[in-house]
């Protein structure tokens, strides 16, 4: 099975903010490096685990800390990096990633 390799992009708020970074950031040094290193299987075109949360949102799922997640939309073969999360915060993440989508889409 081929992949498609794919484009990362980093999302910004009209300020110029970008929350996947400051999410990123948020995390301890090894949990970012696993980030990273998942990033790079995505750019390789490979989601790995995934699924959609509507209005054109996919849930990347990292099966480390508390269940961190990343919220990316998707155009051809970009792929957008909206924010970040937990299992704990997953329902408000979700929804605030909806919501930044269908305002920058």
């Amino acid at each position: 099975m081929q992949s498609n390799p794919k484009e990362i992009l980093i999302c910004q708020r009209k300020d110029g903010s970008e929350p996947f970074i400051e999410w990123l950031n948020s995390l301890d040094p090894m949990s970012r490096a696993r980030v990273r290193n998942r990033l790079d299987h995505v750019e390789d075109g490979n989601l790995g685990a995934h699924k959609s949360v509507g209005k054109g949102i996919t849930e990347l799922v990292l099966d480390f800390g508390p269940g961190y997640r990343i919220y990316i939309g998707q155009t051809g073969n970009e792929v957008h990096l909206i924010s970040g999360g937990s299992k704990r915060t997953q329902q408000r993440d979700i929804r605030a990633a909806q919501t930044f989508w269908s305002q920058h889409e």
